[in-house]
């Protein structure tokens, strides 16, 4: 940030930050501020934990460095711009909500609560909610839900719920995702899994490798369900999978994407000690595997500002013999 930060001594049961520096964190000595309610303005940096009864972001530009946790709700004003930046685990006991289509809003390990609403988002770990809802969204990690997932226009690592709506232009990036119930897809929805991306390649900056590329998903052909049982209970779930396809491809050598590099690289982002880079591009230079750096591609791909090719759908019987 380049505003000229103010530290502030954390006192009083209401506290409101505008450009200032929080620093030792934000968390409660007394049980009087357990109730205590924390409203970030702009410009500020909290270099540690947080806790608040409830927390609200106007504005960015924001970033706090420790662990978040709200007793009654996250909340991330709709009229919000800037950066706002969570780079520890974040949760609530009731709801995280983020409606900002102008402020770049991370999260740089999991998040929980009871309700979770996103847009404009990128996640680095994984979602736990009861209920989510995800609109232009990344997550690399995993969506699960106990209740329902609303996803539209997103990336995803996976997703597993009894309920699952869908609907936009939907990516995957592990081959594999799950609901209890026949996931309910909007008319005109397209779903993509870039298992088999050449997601390295395009990081870099470099053509994608020629046997790479996006699977086109059939939502009802790449459905497997099956029926899991005990004594007393019987479920149903529905696999949406493109193993099959993957297996049938497997003398592409997938280690060469370096796509593993990358989805670790942005969900250990805050605990490793030194930024790493997957060598060279085409131009000789070197991309750092930073979060930043990676939310950035994610969302170009996103937006159709990176474009993924479509992998071939056709291989030779005789090179499968000879590998």
């Amino acid at each position: 940030m380049k505003t000229e930060l103010k530290e502030i001594r954390v006192i009083g049961n209401n506290l409101s930050l505008n450009t200032n520096l929080v620093t030792g964190g934000i968390l409660p000595e007394k049980i009087a501020e357990l109730a205590r309610t924390v409203t970030i303005q702009k410009d500020t940096v909290v270099d540690g934990p947080l806790y608040a009864a409830k927390l609200t972001v106007e504005n960015g530009d924001v970033d706090v460095k420790g662990a978040t946790f709200a007793q009654n709700e996250i909340f991330v004003n709709s009229s919000a711009e800037g950066v706002i930046t969570f780079r520890k685990a974040v949760a609530s006991a009731k709801g995280i909500v983020t409606r900002a289509l102008k402020a770049s809003v991370n999260f740089y390990s999991d998040i929980n609560a009871k309700d979770i609403t996103l847009v404009n988002s990128f996640v680095a770990g994984s979602i736990y909610a009861d209920d989510v809802i995800l609109e232009n969204c990344v997550v690399i990690g995993g969506v699960f839900a106990t209740n329902s997932i609303d996803m539209k226009n997103c990336i995803v690592g996976t997703f597993n719920a009894p309920s699952v709506s869908a609907a936009g232009n939907m990516q995957l990036l592990l081959p594999t995702a799950f609901s209890q119930e026949k996931m309910n897809v909007a008319p005109g929805t397209v779903f993509y899994n870039l298992s088999l991306a050449d997601l390295g390649g395009l990081f870099k900056g470099n053509p994608q490798a020629q046997d790479s590329g996006k699977i086109r998903m059939n939502i009802d052909a790449d459905d497997v369900k099956t029926t899991l049982s005990d004594e007393n209970v019987s479920k149903s779930l529905h696999t949406y999978t493109v193993v099959g396809k993957v297996l049938a491809a497997d003398m592409i050598d997938t280690d060469k994407f370096q796509n593993h590099f990358l989805l670790t690289a942005a969900a250990l982002g805050p605990q490793l000690l030194r930024v790493y880079d997957l060598g060279p591009g085409a131009d000789g230079k070197t991309v750092p595997l930073s979060v930043e750096n990676i939310r950035d591609f994610f969302f170009k791909v996103l937006n159709g500002q990176v474009e993924v090719q479509e992998i071939s759908g056709s291989f030779s019987m005789g090179e499968i013999v000879r590998e």
